[in-house]
């Protein structure tokens, strides 16, 4: 007979890390540093409970993201819940419920934490993640997908995230493109599979009088204006030239806001959260592999138009630089504590001496200190 050996105490499951110190402070305060931002625009926070009935936080657009949520059966009510693995959805729930009556545009905010069956971004092993972002519920136009856009790039730059770039796309326009083809259902998926891989000779053998079409937007992706201008090129069906023209608009409605902004455009991506339905945009910065955030246009609960936008706090404040930690202090045993209140007043830490130590400069060392409270002094520590 065998037996297992007891699992260590700090054995996590798959996907799930403890964030310790300062990682944890600085996800925290810069999560702030993002709401006030989103504050100052009118985005006013709600906080949406991790844990709902499925039948709810799953239907409408949640559920896009139904086969990533982790189930389980409320003992009261015996009726089946899932942790939330996307707080979009369940911020169109609450506009559409309990801010029906509000006044539109609706702007709204959010940060909380997600759990997914697998990794919610591709290449990523996290289950649970992050999210911090904001809704602009009610006007469909381009200049609300530009005001979405410039605030969340205004967040980023309040952080200092270095070279930060905006990826617009348009998931529609590639799928109505093709739709007129009158391809098989084989083939249309082996030519979506290929535009997905960005297989220029796949794209020839499977996209027929489309081809050279989709094979010249494959090579435009990049810089916007000449993303933009092999769209103004190409030859495109009613529906599609439709979606390229709402792309080209809120890319320059962008640029009337964020001249300076950062922008490319993929003229066929097509991936996305599946309740997307119109512009889309991906956040990078130089130097990060990670996406920082993904949004788009969207209908809330199915009959209301709406655009957001949500990053991601763990890759952002890997991408970010790290801010300065405030000077720590050491209060020796029985500092008065009207002294050590306008230490704290004045930007820095105290750590406070709960006994007496003889060997104050051993025992600031040993905590991390700088300095020392000393008859109302602030001494180094050397």
């Amino acid at each position: 007979m065998t037996f297992d050996p007891p699992l260590s105490p700090a054995l996590l499951p798959a996907g799930f890390v403890d964030l310790l110190p300062p990682d944890a402070e600085a996800e925290a305060e810069g999560t702030e540093i993002l709401l006030a931002v989103f504050g100052g625009h009118g985005y006013e926070r709600v906080a949406p409970p991790l844990l709902e009935f499925e039948d709810s936080l799953l239907s409408a657009s949640g559920a896009a993201v139904a086969d990533q949520a982790f189930r389980l059966m409320d003992p009261d009510t015996r009726r089946m819940m899932a942790l939330r693995p996307d707080i979009t959805p369940q911020i169109a729930r609450i506009a559409a419920t309990r801010l029906d009556g509000a006044p539109r545009p609706l702007r709204l905010s959010y940060a909380g934490q997600t759990v997914v069956v697998g990794g919610g971004v591709a290449g990523q092993s996290e289950r649970q993640i992050g999210q911090a972002g904001i809704e602009l519920i009610g006007p469909d136009s381009p200049v609300a997908d530009a005001e979405v856009v410039c605030v969340a790039a205004e967040a980023l730059s309040r952080l200092g995230v270095p070279g930060v770039s905006f990826d617009l796309t348009m998931p529609l326009l590639v799928p109505s493109l093709i739709d007129g083809l009158g391809l098989s259902a084989a083939t249309r998926t082996a030519l979506m599979h290929a535009l997905d891989r960005k297989d220029a000779a796949a794209v020839a053998r499977y996209a027929g009088s489309a081809a050279d079409t989709l094979i010249a937007l494959l090579n435009a992706a990049g810089e916007a204006d000449r993303a933009l201008a092999a769209l103004d090129a190409a030859s495109l069906p009613a529906a599609a030239r439709a979606y390229s023209e709402r792309l080209k608009a809120s890319v320059d409605s962008v640029r009337v806001r964020s001249p300076e902004l950062r922008l490319t455009v993929d003229p066929v991506e097509f991936r996305g959260w599946k309740y997307h339905t119109g512009v889309c945009v991906t956040v990078y910065a130089a130097g990060s592999r990670e996406e920082l955030g993904r949004g788009g246009r969207y209908l809330c609960n199915d009959n209301e138009p709406a655009c957001g936008l949500t990053f991601r706090p763990g890759a952002l404040f890997r991408a970010a630089p790290r801010r300065a930690r405030p000077d720590r202090v050491y209060l020796p045993f029985g500092t008065d504590s009207a002294f050590a209140q306008a230490v704290r007043e004045g930007g820095r830490v105290t750590v406070a001496a709960l006994e007496p130590h003889d060997r104050l400069d051993e025992e600031a060392r040993r905590l991390a200190c700088s300095y020392i409270a000393q008859d109302g002094n602030l001494l180094p520590v050397v």
